[in-house]
């Protein structure tokens, strides 16, 4: 039987892209899945496709819509942060675009864990998947507030598994590099210059998921060489800085 047989499940920004990918899998895996998207039409789409619950709007405030939806208290098992901000800029970017990034990317899945923890530590169960990017581990050129707000999620994807995993709650970080969505081409000549030559699709990122929840894995790599990325800025951070640098400087050669 599938881990997740009969869960209830909420995946966030589930019109399109990974969000879209994880809801369809969840529910072919048995669970009784919540689409949450701020588009409504494209939350229902996804919803009818799927025999799940639509429940449009901002991902911050439908914790007890959803849980109300799949059958009161204690019924939400899995949230999927997903909804994500892919925020271009540099240091200059006006202080709305740093918000927002801020306020999506990281704040949403801190509020969400406050409204779903409470009811997780009591009953000694609960699945956060937070959807980070290897910009979370790494870093993206030509998008700072996305880079930086990608580093918060992580962290706090992080701090909540050492916190409460000796207590029934599992946490998982996906961080995917380029991922054929409508956010890689948001990435503009920067997506196609680091992402788009190693891209895959949605579906493998929640093939990456499923794989870490089944060995119960909190980083999750679609993209296995970022592991040896992620490596190389821990043990020798100015030659890695050098190598970013580098790229970079191609990026504003390419007329970025």
């Amino acid at each position: 039987m599938s881990t997740v047989q009969g869960a209830g499940v909420v995946v966030t920004g589930a019109g399109g892209g990974i969000g879209a990918a994880l809801a369809r899998r969840f529910a072919a895996e048995g669970a009784r899945v919540v689409v949450n998207d701020l588009d409504p039409g494209r939350t229902k789409a996804v919803a009818e496709e799927i025999g799940g619950l639509a429940i449009a709007g901002d991902a911050s405030a439908i914790v007890e819509e959803a849980r109300d939806a799949l059958g009161g208290p204690g019924s939400i098992d899995v949230w999927c942060a997903n909804a994500g901000l892919a925020s271009p800029g540099d240091a200059f970017a006006d202080e709305a675009v740093w918000a927002a990034a801020w306020d999506v990317n990281v704040m949403a899945h801190v509020r969400a864990a406050r409204a779903l923890l409470p009811e997780w530590l009591e009953r000694g169960s609960g699945r956060f998947v937070s959807t980070v990017s290897a910009a979370g581990l790494l870093t993206m050129v030509g998008a700072a507030p996305y880079s930086v707000s990608k580093h918060g999620a992580y962290a706090f994807a992080e701090w909540l598994s050492l916190t409460y995993r000796h207590r029934g709650v599992k946490v998982h970080a996906i961080c995917p590099q380029g991922v054929r969505t409508d956010m890689l081409t948001a990435a503009g000549s920067a997506g196609e210059l680091v992402l788009a030559p190693t891209a895959i699709e949605p579906e493998d990122v929640a093939d990456s998921l499923f794989d870490a929840i089944d060995t119960d894995r909190f980083l999750v790599l679609p993209h296995a060489e970022v592991a040896g990325y992620y490596q190389a800025r821990a043990t020798d951070p100015e030659r890695w800085l050098g190598n970013m640098n580098h790229l970079q400087q191609k990026w504003e050669g390419a007329g970025a």
